[in-house]
């Protein structure tokens, strides 16, 4: 759909003369009315409530009119005319846009409704000056009746049936019977419908009112006929079971053969059939006598109809042998005991566990706390633990990490080997077993982190068993609660991250002291 103000602007940059007739304004092939609405807004209105209001078509083109007014003087002139005024704000910004020196403006509003152009200006009626100016300006062309003729012609000679004789044809058809006899003619005409005939026909084969006369239902039936008369059945849901060169007998048996032989081994197949074992007979067991509480002994044999059928026997595990030979081979063949392999002779410090060492998992236990303000969470723990470096929890989230329910870190030692140490932030969770192995905790700051913990979830007693550790940024105040708390401090800079590895490594100084004194049996 058209933009009347760009229409305008385009007219404006490239000079075409704009017509105004009546109460209309033409652009060529397009003709609004004078009060019509663009969508560039007034200055002041759709902001804060202010209903939006647009420039009309009549004042625009005024001001482009008198453009070279000063502003003053151009409202003067608009209400001597009874035209709307363009504002001065939006003055400079207006005629810089129809001018073409800025291609966008913010007020225009480009959702506001475009308004229809009318009747093409060709259809507008024409005084009697226009018309008769019109005609002067036609002028017949010396050539059009010679043009006529040949089209005529041409057009005679593709209507022109097909039944018509070669010979009649080509005598009709041009004057090149006047150099060359009729009879050779018709000669070079049938040779070339002979090689056409051999060919896929085109457009021009088809004799006119054919495809009228064949409906698109004949059509489709004509092609169908075809692709079916073309195809051919080659197999069906029956015949595709058959197999023509393949015999179950022959195939089968033979790989089933050839198991059996690689089971029992090349050369037990080339000696014949393998010697069965002789079985000893199992000796009959006295009949016990009648007792109605043990009636399902005498109703043994009635699922099987008097059968000897193992209906709770499994061929799981066994070999082809196994299953071809029957039971009575199998309860013949009693395993061999087995000697139980002597231990290696180990050292006289290794014969007997220390007197401190328990059962069960040696990997220490640190708890964190689970709120997202704490400063160790279960995304950050592992870098700052383990790598010895601090990482937002912010960040982490960015780049993609997860929060896992428990984290696994490995503590390097000075001496090259590695410790694990398993990261909870769920104390809920441990079990009796699992508190012995707790060994340290990150306090945040309030009291309920210890809620549900043992020992009364007191943080007195809690630290007097477990060490306690406080992560906070060293600009920060110190918490009440902490500062009451057996807790160790460990500060970090904001501005100076290279200090992260000597402040975190404090924490591992201070946790293998206490470790080493009160829990010596777990991995430090």
């Amino acid at each position: 759909m058209a933009d009347v103000l760009s229409i305008l602007r385009q007219y404006n940059i490239n000079k075409k003369e704009i017509v105004e007739r009546d109460d209309q304004i033409i652009f060529g092939e397009f003709a609004w009315p004078k009060d019509v609405k663009t969508n560039y807004l007034e200055w002041g209105t759709g902001k804060e409530g202010v209903p939006k209001n647009y420039y009309t078509l009549d004042c625009i083109l005024f001001l482009l009119k008198n453009v070279q007014y000063a502003h003053p003087l151009y409202v003067r002139e608009a209400a001597a005319s009874n035209v709307p005024v363009v504002r001065r704000p939006d003055r400079k910004d207006l005629l810089a846009y129809l001018n073409g020196d800025t291609n966008q403006s913010a007020s225009i509003d480009k959702s506001a409704p475009l308004e229809i152009s009318l009747q093409r200006p060709t259809q507008v009626k024409r005084t009697a000056e226009d018309t008769s100016n019109e005609i002067e300006k036609k002028k017949p062309r010396l050539e059009e009746e010679q043009v006529l003729a040949a089209k005529r012609n041409w057009m005679n000679k593709i209507d022109a049936p097909r039944e018509t004789t070669v010979l009649s044809a080509a005598i009709a058809s041009s004057s090149l019977h006047e150099a060359m006899p009729p009879e050779k003619i018709a000669a070079f005409k049938a040779k070339r419908l002979a090689i056409k005939r051999t060919k896929i026909k085109g457009d021009d084969d088809i004799q006119p009112g054919a495809l009228e006369q064949r409906s698109f239902v004949d059509a489709e039936v004509d092609v169908t006929r075809d692709i079916v008369s073309r195809e051919r059945l080659w197999r069906t849901r029956t015949t595709i079971l058959q197999s023509n060169g393949k015999q179950f007998t022959k195939n089968i048996f033979s790989l089933l053969q050839s198991i059996k032989a690689r089971e029992e081994g090349s050369s037990r197949g080339t000696h014949g059939v393998p010697h069965t074992p002789s079985v000893p007979q199992p000796k009959p067991q006295p009949v016990a006598g009648y007792n109605r509480y043990e009636q399902e002994s005498f109703r043994r044999n009635e699922a099987t109809e008097g059968f000897n059928i193992e209906t709770t026997g499994t061929y799981h595990g066994m070999t082809l042998k196994s299953v071809t030979e029957g039971a009575s081979a199998r309860k013949a063949a009693k395993p061999e005991p087995v000697q139980p392999a002597q231990p290696a002779s180990r050292p006289v410090s290794q014969a007997r566990p220390p007197p401190n060492q328990k059962k069960g998992s040696r990997t220490p236990i640190i708890i964190i706390p689970a709120a997202t303000t704490s400063l160790i969470t279960m995304f950050n723990a592992k870098d700052i633990l383990q790598d010895h470096r601090y990482v937002g929890t912010d960040e982490k989230k960015a780049q993609g990490a997860k929060r896992d329910n428990e984290v696994l870190i490995q503590r390097r030692k000075p001496g090259g080997n590695t410790v694990p140490y398993r990261i909870i932030d769920n104390a809920l969770k441990l079990s009796t077993e699992d508190w012995d192995r707790v060994v340290a905790v990150f306090v945040q700051g309030p009291a309920w982190q210890f809620k549900g913990w043992p020992w009364d979830g007191n943080p007195t007693d809690i630290f007097s068993k477990i060490k306690a550790f406080h992560l906070k940024w060293q600009e920060l105040p110190v918490d009440n609660n902490v500062k009451k708390w057996n807790v160790t401090m460990v500060n970090l800079d904001r501005n100076r991250r290279h200090l992260d590895r000597a402040s975190i490594q404090v924490v591992w100084e201070v946790l293998d002291k206490y470790m080493a004194k009160v829990k010596p049996h777990l991995r430090f």
